[in-house]
């Protein structure tokens, strides 16, 4: 396992160098100047000029490349043009909102999709089947900011007033907001690596509030977070659902599944220990796929709950010229999706012994 492991994480850096080479070739082949772009009727000539020579936009495409890739091995991602602020210090408030959206979203999609398509399996060609799956079918169709403008509208403003009303967006109330964990700590400036770790963390709501006890802003954003999971999370419930009834479908007619029935033994526990373990590599492979999907950003629930998430950030930065954040964002979210399909691939190992990952 641990050889499988290691031979994965060095088959990420030709991929990350990859994803780096085809991003920088990509973002500068996008139509429209970043000057003019940046700086609208001001686009002179000669500011124009000055803007590519401060960027470095005025060397020629190899040399930008190259001095990028130096900066990259430092990791130093560069500085947004349009925010003229540091890329690591965007992903670093961008990132956490991403995280425990998906995180959010796919504890619902898992729960009720495995929990639907078990049910729906067990009662085939039944009633119940068919309501699940009807259930799963509009899931899968319905748009997903159709869906969160609904959400928004029901729980907002036909249920305001009630206890089972929620926010329609934003990610806190206001006032609220996370603590510094730099300041909590009484650390002075810190650099590099260590202000980018310090700053993710007092952006990650749970991981702030285990620090400070702030469970006020934790129950807060998590009201702010249940509308925009619902919504982002309901197609991968629906897709989850039919995988698992399939799967399911296909293991229990398998001649351990008789011969364990066959012993006497009990029906749950045919399901539960024996069929279901089968059935769930397919199952997690789904799950592995929706989530490193959504971790990149769900731009249109982001964008309908006025969220300042990975996704809507990546878009703003694409549609400004924005280089040196788009070619952040784009490396951050290839190393998520590696490490999630590596993950998955573990897990193989652990559902069916018969795995040899070595």
């Amino acid at each position: 396992m641990t050889q499988f492991i290691t031979r994965r994480l060095f088959l990420l850096i030709p991929v990350l160098l990859g994803v780096v080479l085809v991003t920088f070739l990509i973002v500068r082949l996008i139509p429209g100047d970043p000057c003019v772009t940046m700086l609208g009727e001001r686009a002179t000539p000669a500011k124009c000029e000055a803007f590519l020579e401060r960027y470095g936009l005025d060397d020629d495409i190899f040399t930008q490349f190259w001095r990028y890739l130096g900066n990259l091995f430092k990791g130093d991602l560069g500085d947004s043009i349009r925010f003229t602020r540091p890329v690591t210090t965007l992903i670093a408030e961008r990132l956490p909102l991403t995280m425990e959206l998906t995180l959010l979203a796919m504890i619902f999609s898992t729960t009720v999709g495995v929990l639907l398509g078990v049910i729906s399996a067990l009662k085939r060609n039944t009633f119940i089947d068919t309501i699940t799956m009807i259930i799963a079918n509009i899931g899968v169709s319905m748009p997903v900011f159709w869906l969160g403008l609904l959400l928004a509208y029901f729980f907002a403003l036909t249920l305001k007033g009630t206890p089972f009303a929620l926010p329609p967006s934003g990610r806190f109330s206001a006032g609220l907001s996370p603590v510094d964990l730099a300041q909590f700590w009484g650390l002075e400036n810190p650099t590099g690596l260590k202000a980018f770790i310090i700053e993710l963390m007092s952006n990650t709501v749970l991981v702030n509030v285990i620090f400070t006890g702030d469970w006020k802003l934790f129950w807060d954003s998590l009201r702010h977070l249940i509308l925009p999971a619902l919504a982002v999370g309901t197609i991968p419930m629906s897709i989850i659902a039919r995988m698992t009834r399939s799967s399911l479908l296909e293991v229990v007619g398998l001649d351990y599944i008789r011969a364990a029935r066959a012993k006497g033994m009990v029906e749950r526990r045919v399901i539960s220990k024996h069929a279901m373990r089968n059935a769930l590599i397919p199952i997690v492979t789904i799950i592995g796929i929706e989530t490193g999907s959504l971790l990149s950003g769900a731009v249109l629930t982001e964008t309908v709950f006025n969220l300042p998430g990975f996704g809507t950030g990546l878009v703003s930065a694409i549609l400004a010229r924005d280089y040196p954040v788009v070619q952040g964002f784009t490396l951050i979210i290839a190393i998520i999706f590696v490490l999630v399909n590596l993950i998955v691939d573990i897990s193989y190992a652990y559902l069916d012994p018969r795995i040899r990952l070595d």
